[in-house]
């Protein structure tokens, strides 16, 4: 491995993408989130989902304010580090991204200002309706960016001249053949990772013995969540595992450490590949259960790594190991989402301490599946950034290796304070719960907050031109 500007500029967008894929991840989930408690505010008037709606905004807050930073810091580094990627699919990627821009974040930017202060100042059905506004806005944003990535890993409906990729069927370029279950994948698992948030939240002030109703809410919520949705993951990594045998044989051959296409497919446990001797060390294995898990038979055959040419073949250490991380958890997440839905059937899970404790320290479950998920899928598509079209090596810019040490030290220092002093904030946000966020008073019915009512401080001071102007009484 030789330490050159190729090298640490990929070093450092790993570095600036893990940090900021976490927050718009746990944004779409938590947006959606405080969506629904909204709505059940509006359905039932129960001043506990206000509450818990105005805890989690302001927690929403920082989050979102992380994400767009971060953001924008890769979209220089494209520019920066990457120059030569704009220039080969720049026609395609380009518009994919502006569509993201102009769709998602324009509908976000909207609406955010209405759902961060709109408490009190607007009707609660334009509140709850605002909220699920910037919810489908991150949601949108989500599946342009998942679009653009997985065109990436699947180019088609385009054509090469010169080494340029042009458009030619836009639908096909947006609807990809890997991009319906990609989608599915992650938005399913921003909500989890929301989920356990939520549930450590809850678990934590219950453990502590304050905000009960408050926190009983959140935990319930939490388990609802992840007991349907953590088995409907599996189900869509199942599916998506499949279709990766299609349309990205050399993927998989690397997260199954697959050296021989002569041979099933055996469902390797643990091993440590061995990418110069082409062979597995210390391999613990089930034979022929990846090809039933693939392919429906303990007997078929699929690509292995030595069907590839060695310059045509992803690293294997990382997609190996990181996709075991991620199948791990989700494993523990089923389990444990079930148990505690056992426990509430029961009735006895908020005096099970236990469970509470370990639920608590729940939280970083779905940040660290999200980041191994997202590891297997970029490492896994080198030495590409868009399969067929444009070697990784080749896209980067003619820059120096000591400027790209330089700005990587540099993003590692900012990044380590900037993004500390915010997850700090939020835990601190956290620790004070939702009945320390207000000291106002107690929200009203939301059937007594009207347009009407909205509006009479304006028509009593104005009038409306209507007999009776002089009777209106300003609203509280």
């Amino acid at each position: 491995m030789v330490i050159d500007a190729f090298l640490l500029s990929r070093i450092q967008f790993a570095f600036t993408i893990s940090f900021h894929i976490v927050f718009p991840a746990f944004t779409i989930g938590l947006s959606a989130y405080i969506a629904t408690l909204l709505g059940l505010w509006l359905k039932t008037g129960d001043p506990k989902f206000h509450l818990l709606a105005r805890f989690w905004t302001k927690i929403f807050a920082v989050s979102f304010a992380m994400g767009v930073v971060s953001g924008i810091v890769l979209s220089y580094q494209i520019g920066t580090n990457w120059s030569r990627f704009s220039v080969a699919v720049g026609n395609i990627v380009g518009p994919l991204l502006g569509y993201e821009v102009l769709t998602a974040f324009f509908l976000e930017a909207s609406f955010l200002g209405v759902m961060l202060f709109g408490w009190k100042r607007v009707p609660p059905w334009l509140h709850f309706l605002s909220a699920a506004i910037v919810a489908g806005g991150t949601a949108m944003s989500g599946f342009w960016i998942l679009s653009a990535n997985s065109w990436m890993q699947y180019p088609v409906g385009h054509e090469v001249r010169d080494g340029i990729a042009y458009p030619v069927d836009w639908m096909k370029i947006v609807f990809n053949p890997t991009f319906p279950l990609r989608f599915a994948h992650m938005m399913t698992a921003a909500y989890l990772t929301t989920a356990f948030v939520v549930l450590a939240t809850g678990a934590r002030h219950l453990l502590a013995g304050h905000r009960t109703e408050s926190a009983k809410t959140m935990v319930r919520m939490a388990i609802l969540m992840i007991a349907l949705t953590a088995p409907l993951q599996a189900l869509i990594g199942d599916f998506h595992g499949k279709q990766t045998a299609i349309y990205q044989p050399a993927k998989l051959a690397a997260i199954e450490a697959h050296w021989d296409s002569a041979k099933p497919g055996a469902l390797v446990l643990f091993a440590w590949p061995d990418e110069k001797a082409e062979l597995n060390r210390f391999e613990i294995s089930i034979p022929g259960v990846a090809s039933l898990l693939t392919h429906g038979s303990m007997d078929a055959l699929f690509p292995s790594l030595r069907d590839f040419k060695v310059e045509d073949r992803p690293p294997v250490l990382i997609p190996f190991f990181a996709f075991r991380i991620m199948v791990g958890i989700g494993t523990l997440m089923i389990l444990f989402g079930w148990a505690g839905a056992w426990l509430w059937k029961r009735g006895t899970i908020f005096e099970s301490r236990r469970w509470l404790w370990l639920a608590q320290y729940s939280w970083p479950a779905g940040f660290v599946a999200i980041l191994s998920g997202w590891f297997v899928t970029e490492v896994g598509r080198q030495p590409w950034l868009a399969t067929g079209v444009l070697r990784s090596k080749d896209a980067v810019s003619p820059i120096t290796t000591l400027e790209v040490a330089i700005s990587l030290g540099l993003f590692v220092f900012v990044y380590c304070v900037v993004f500390t002093a915010g997850i700090l904030l939020i835990n601190r946000l956290i620790d004070k719960g939702p009945d320390e966020i207000s000291h106002e008073d107690p929200p009203e019915q939301p059937s007594k907050r009207t347009l009407k009512a909205a509006q009479a401080p304006a028509a009593a001071i104005f009038g409306d031109g209507h007999p009776g102007d002089d009777k209106i009484q300003p609203a509280n």
